[in-house]
C-alpha cells in the first residue's frame, strides 16, 4: 500500500481558506479609511495607526498567504492582529466571542511555523 503525504495540500488549503476569509474581515475596513480618526484604537496608537495596522493584518498579509509569497513573514502580522483581537479588543468577552480570533491565530501560527508548502510562490523553481 502506497503511503500519501497530503501536507503540501494540506497548507495550501490553510493558507487560501483562512487568508480569503480573513479578507472579508478587512476589505470592508478599507472603508474606514475616509474616518480613520474614528477607527477603534485599541493600542492607544491613535485611530489612524490602528486602522493601518489592522489592514495590513487582515488585508495585505492574507494575500500573501494565499499566493504563498513570504509566507512565515505574512504570517506574523496575520498572527499578531489576531493576538490584539483576542486579548485586547474582546479581552473582557466570554470565549464564544473571541473564539474566531483565536482559530485565526491558530491557523496563522500554524503557517508561521510550517511554512507555505510546495504549492506556493515561495517554493517555484528558478
Amino acid at each position: 500500500m502506497m503511503k500519501k503525504n497530503f501536507t503540501d495540500l494540506a497548507l495550501l488549503l490553510l493558507r487560501v481558506g483562512f487568508g480569503g476569509i480573513m479578507l472579508t474581515h478587512g476589505i470592508p475596513k478599507i472603508n474606514a479609511l475616509s474616518d480613520a480618526a474614528n477607527f477603534p484604537d485599541p493600542l492607544g496608537i491613535g485611530g489612524m495607526p490602528s486602522l493601518i495596522l489592522c489592514l495590513i493584518g487582515e488585508v495585505v498579509a492574507p494575500i500573501l498567504l494565499i499566493i504563498g509569497f513570504k509566507t512565515k513573514w505574512a504570517a506574523i502580522p496575520a498572527a499578531m492582529t489576531m493576538v490584539v483581537a483576542a486579548f485586547i479588543v474582546h479581552a473582557k468577552d466570554d470565549l464564544a466571542t473571541k473564539e474566531k480570533a483565536l482559530l485565526y491565530l491558530i491557523a496563522f501560527i500554524v503557517l508561521f511555523l510550517a511554512g507555505a508548502g510546495k504549492y506556493a510562490i515561495d517554493n517555484m523553481k528558478k
